[in-house]
């Protein structure tokens, strides 16, 4: 394992100190900007604003850097520094972050909301300015909300299972041509081998997760840790007792959702539902 540099007499203001660590481990690396962007998959103008301290980058990025510079959660502790109190990524759902990009397998069940890696740019970003986030910020997590949508592309992409609540298909975008975008899109990830989704309608009445979103990650090794979240706290639950109690709820509401079929006839049949003239 790498070893972490002693930051004594290094700059002490966070978001300097974030961008003299990139420099430095760039530096240290040979590669130049536009080779590393070529190698992590974003603009090589994006790495050169945060290094010149004139962006911080979203989460995603920065957890790409740790990965390839080999300093775990190195730069990513230094990212949340530097981005302040306000930031959404806190030491929890840092924690979610690393385990989601390491899981073999994904259950989710969405109540209101659809799941960050089902969305458009479109509906995260209405999503998230209802919670509050605005200009830089609103665009910056709109881009890292994106960047979480790769890790059920490709060959390799974990299985993926979602179960919509009808109440998240009944919930319109305010822009008819982005809530149209927003429902194709997950007509069309419903296609893909690896994913699995089906709708609960509401005429299934009650269940033991009426309120709560969740997401269970299935881990190298058989460990499985569950993630839930409503409006206004999530919480990473490790502990086994608790994540059993919660897989049997999720199976218990699995048993009364339509079928994957029935489900995707459902998405298509809410789509003919919105006005074609509006989209654009």
């Amino acid at each position: 394992m790498p070893q972490r540099r002693v930051i004594t007499g290094r700059s002490q203001e966070p978001r300097q100190r974030f961008a003299e660590e990139l420099r430095t481990l760039r530096a240290g690396s040979g590669a130049s900007l536009r080779q590393l962007g070529e190698r992590l998959g974003w603009d090589y103008s994006l790495f050169g604003k945060m290094e010149k301290g004139e962006t911080l980058g979203s989460p995603e990025v920065v957890q790409a850097l740790d990965h390839h510079y080999g300093t775990p959660g190195l730069l990513l502790a230094l990212w949340e520094l530097a981005a302040g109190d306000h930031t959404q990524f806190r030491e929890r759902y840092r924690r979610y972050m690393a385990l989601e990009a390491e899981a073999v397998s994904l259950w989710h069940f969405a109540v209101s909301v659809l799941p960050g890696l089902l969305q458009t740019p479109g509906y995260a970003r209405e999503v998230l300015a209802a919670g509050g986030l605005r200009g830089k910020e609103l665009e910056q997590q709109v881009e890292a909300r994106m960047g979480r949508r790769e890790l059920l592309e490709g060959e390799d992409a974990p299985p993926f299972r979602t179960i919509l609540s009808e109440a998240v298909l009944r919930t319109p975008l305010r822009e008819v041509a982005q809530w149209r975008r927003q429902l194709e899109y997950v007509a069309e990830v419903a296609e893909r081998p690896t994913v699995t989704m089906q709708v609960l309608p509401l005429s299934a009445g009650m269940h033991g997760l009426d309120s709560t979103a969740l997401m269970f990650l299935r881990l190298p090794g058989g460990l499985t840790v569950a993630y839930t979240e409503n409006a206004h706290r999530g919480e990473l639950i490790e502990a086994d007792s608790p994540v059993e109690r919660l897989q049997r709820a999720y199976d218990a509401m699995r048993d009364l959702a339509l079928s994957p079929a029935e489900s995707r006839n459902f998405v298509l049949a809410t789509l003919e539902e919105v006005p074609c003239e509006a989209s654009t």
